[in-house]
């Protein structure tokens, strides 16, 4: 294993639909990857090769596996205590990851994973550990109290989702602005927005999660 720089960005590919564009190419440009399960699937699509495979592999068709004979795999009983996504996340930071780009974390057929999943990107930021999940066509970036700028387009439609109450918001550089807003927990007030350019969020109190539709411009 080679060493790692002190920024070190790994991307894991997980199960959920991803689709190419250009925002996701740039965020998976040069990085490594582990892949989870059947999340091995996207890397023809991502033209990668990634370092590690790991999970029960129930989700992975023979034809797959037979494809990445050259890919260290690490096989899990399928009763166990994490998800594929969860052990394939905890490798990448294993292996120096300080960001993280979750691909394919996003939508599918199972809420729970999806949901799991924003619940797991919160989790990492408490940790110190920065992380965008994507579905290539939707964003999501983790919220905790400071300051975040995003650079989304101008028209993209943009929502904010308290895990909690928030207190102190303050959105700016979106159509629908806010300042020092106290959001009351199950509000639906932050959904829906539209971002003017650069979207700037300060957050005094409590966790939420930012939901980006880079590509719809449906609120312009």
């Amino acid at each position: 294993m080679r060493e790692t720089t002190q920024h070190e960005t790994m991307v894991v590919l997980m199960g959920g639909p991803l689709t190419a564009g250009p925002r996701l190419t740039a965020l998976l440009a040069g990085n490594r990857a582990v892949a989870a399960d059947g999340g091995m699937r996207h890397a023809p699509l991502l033209s990668t090769l990634p370092e590690l495979w790991v999970g029960d592999f129930d989700s992975s068709a023979d034809e797959l596996i037979a494809r990445y004979p050259q890919v260290h795999r690490e096989p899990y009983p399928p009763a166990k205590n994490e998800t594929d996504g969860e052990i394939a996340t905890e490798a990448a930071i294993a292996r120096g990851a300080t960001r993280l780009v979750l691909a394919g974390a996003l939508g599918g057929e199972r809420s729970d994973h999806a949901l799991l999943h924003l619940l797991l990107g919160l989790s990492l930021a408490e940790r110190g550990i920065e992380a965008v999940l994507t579905s290539g066509e939707e964003e999501a970036y983790p919220l905790l109290p400071g300051t975040r700028a995003l650079d989304l387009p101008k028209g993209s439609l943009f929502s904010i989702l308290g895990f909690t109450a928030l207190d102190g918001l303050t959105i700016s550089g979106a159509r629908y602005p806010l300042e020092d807003f106290a959001l009351p927990f199950g509000s639906s007030r932050t959904i829906s927005n539209v971002a003017e350019g650069p979207v700037h969020i300060t957050l005094e109190r409590g966790r939420a999660i930012l939901l980006a539709r880079p590509y719809d411009m449906t609120g312009a």
